[in-house]
């Protein structure tokens, strides 16, 4: 029986994700609103929004909690974006009512990269990553200020953008981390093409249910 990731459907690119995860083989993408979809599923992809709009809608579909026990008892998860940010211990610059997913012990700015119109493409070199640099965007993205002893990091941006122009205090900041079954990007993956994001992860929760 394929391995089942969900993807949280209250906001961001479903879709988009959900083709990917579809498109690495050998795993069923299904959308995710209801506990009971929850449930069902053996990991889950947290896309990316706004962090504090999907945080107010976890709690209205009952979601909050029971994530936080799935991802609490080892169910692999993946966040991009606003994603990385629920699934953070402690966020800075967020709106003090806003609610923590968890499961990764880093610390990250929101919005740290600045506001729509600063959005930026670069390529990242990723850790452990065959076949050349990741093509990375970045939309009003967070970066991780610091991490936790357990937390792997994956990537960092460059000194400079494809376009030349320096990352500035940009540089060096982690924008890909790992700790055991979850996995976060401060980038959107789904909106290259590229799938060796997606793959990483889908490779993760395979060999999670084989495990299992």
């Amino acid at each position: 029986m394929l391995p089942v990731i969900g993807v949280l459907a209250l906001q961001g690119d479903v879709r988009e994700h959900l083709a990917a995860v579809s498109a690495c083989g050998d795993v069923r993408g299904v959308p995710v609103r209801r506990p009971s979809e929850l449930d069902a599923v053996d990991a889950l992809v947290i896309p990316g929004g706004e962090s504090t709009t999907m945080s107010r809608l976890l709690e209205v579909f009952d979601l909050l909690d029971p994530l936080r026990e799935r991802i609490a008892a080892g169910m692999p998860a993946y966040g991009s974006c606003a994603g990385m940010i629920l699934l953070a211990r402690e966020v800075l610059d967020g709106r003090p009512d806003q609610k923590q997913i968890g499961g990764l012990d880093v610390v990250v700015r929101r919005n740290a990269f600045g506001r729509q119109v600063d959005s930026f493409e670069t390529d990242l070199r990723f850790r452990g990553m065959l076949g050349g640099p990741v093509r990375a965007v970045f939309i009003r993205a967070p970066w991780v200020e610091s991490a936790g002893p357990g937390v792997e990091v994956l990537a960092t941006v460059p000194q400079s953008t494809i376009t030349g122009a320096d990352a500035g205090a940009a540089a060096g900041r982690a924008v890909a981390v790992r700790q055991g079954a979850v996995i976060a990007t401060s980038f959107h993956p789904e909106l290259t093409g590229d799938l060796r994001v997606h793959g990483l992860f889908c490779d993760l929760v395979k060999e999670a249910a084989r495990a299992a």
